[in-house]
């Protein structure tokens, strides 16, 4: 009987730590839970990450972390946009994909992990004297109905309307929140780029242009307050800047061995670190 008790034991042991790990893996944004540590596992192997190019800079700054504890891993991260991303998870094509949106119900049944969150920041040139701007003033912008800058406080100057590509991640949270909002469309001769880093390019150079970016890519540009509230990460964390979104990597099924290991050091309060250095808004782990 004694026997009998302790194997029961053990296997109820075992069924729990099973259930939290799926929990944990399927819960989007919810703290990573402890570990057994694994120095003593020699990681190796390949792990191709694609898609969003919003979670990119921050996965190659994890991905080079975490090869530095474990040198025997080689993680090669790519972008391609968030729809990319879900594509080659479901097609077996890469290990890991990555979105900055929620995965939809018509995509194929993969598991999104958030690793961070982000806000949308919206962008202008930094010769731009314009400071603040509302929900609605930048929806009327993006569906042509306002054209000069001069109608929201800025210079006489015509706007050029920068905006990304279908099946990018950002725009469509930029359309959920901004353009959606008020039932406007995005007006078919704004200038369209396949990466954040391609609106940066443009608003940069052009001084009468205005985008929108993931908080990772505001560095050269100057980022408008959106009623008066800053797109900083305290404002992503209270709940006051109001374009903020999961971050996610995506598995066709239940992550093993050095994937699963990358992925709890990038949910790790030093992932994390790595997350608001870099201007994201980390997970708030307790």
């Amino acid at each position: 009987m004694i026997l009998i008790n302790q194997t029961m034991k053990r296997m109820a042991g075992v069924i729990a730590a099973a259930a939290l790990v799926f929990v944990t893996i399927v819960t989007g944004c919810a703290p990573a839970p402890a570990s057994e540590p694994t120095q003593s596992i020699e990681l190796s192997g390949t792990i191709n990450e694609a898609g969003s190019t919003s979670v990119q800079p921050l996965a190659e700054l994890m991905a080079t972390a975490f090869t530095q504890k474990h040198p025997k891993v080689t993680i090669n991260i790519s972008g391609g946009g968030s729809s990319a991303g879900v594509k080659a998870t479901a097609a077996g094509t890469v290990i890991l994909g990555a979105a900055s949106r929620d995965i939809k119900i018509s995509e194929a049944d993969i598991i999104p992990i958030c690793i961070a969150r982000d806000g949308v920041a919206m962008v202008v040139n930094q010769a731009n004297p314009l400071t603040d701007i509302t929900i609605e003033q930048v929806a009327k912008i993006y569906a042509g109905e306002i054209t000069n800058w001069k109608e929201v406080g800025g210079d006489d100057a015509p706007i050029t309307v920068v905006s990304r590509e279908e099946g990018s991640g950002t725009r469509e949270v930029f359309e959920e929140y901004v353009t959606g909002r008020y039932n406007k469309k995005i007006k078919a001769d704004a200038l369209f780029f396949d990466s954040n880093g391609a609106v940066r390019t443009k608003v940069t150079a052009e001084k009468n242009s205005i985008g929108y970016v993931s908080f990772g890519y505001i560095e050269g540009l100057k980022a408008l307050t959106v009623g008066g509230v800053a797109p900083t990460i305290e404002n992503g964390q209270n709940g006051k800047y109001p374009i903020v979104r999961r971050l996610y990597f995506l598995s066709k099924s239940t992550p093993t061995g050095a994937v699963r290991e990358f992925i709890e050091f990038c949910r790790s309060p030093e992932g994390q670190k790595i997350a608001q250095d870099e201007g994201y808004i980390p997970i708030v782990l307790k």
